[in-house]
């Protein structure tokens, strides 16, 4: 079972920059898709972004122009570099892998158990 393991969260002043990552328990030549999804506070999960092995991306409206998704499938690592970040880019964030692309919906396999993104005003 790959696992999914997420870092680089934490609190940050508007305007200012994190860097996300994620690495896999395998290699990720074994997952299609990698992506992102967040969850503010007392709102539903939504999709950020999505990378696939074939190089096709896909950003959310509300991200589009400020985050940037890669990966390096030598390092088994999917990162997410967020910038000009808002206040409403606050909640937690969690990788997701899959074997297929599902687009923005959450019906991704893999998981992780998510890292917490606190944008002050």
């Amino acid at each position: 079972q790959v696992q999914l393991m997420e870092s680089g969260g934490g609190l940050v002043r508007a305007g200012g920059s994190l860097r996300l990552s994620c690495a896999a328990s395998e290699t990720l030549f074994l997952l299609d898709t990698m992506g992102w999804f967040r969850q503010p506070p007392g709102k539903q999960r939504e999709f950020v972004a999505t990378i696939t092995k074939g190089g096709r991306i896909d950003y959310a409206d509300s991200v589009q122009d400020r985050f940037t998704i890669s990966r390096d499938n030598a390092k088994n690592t999917v990162y997410l570099h967020m910038n000009n970040l808002k206040p409403e880019d606050t909640a937690v964030y969690y990788c997701v892998a899959d074997n297929e692309w599902h687009g923005g919906a959450d019906e991704y396999d893999l998981w992780g158990q998510g890292t917490q993104v606190t944008v002050s005003s």
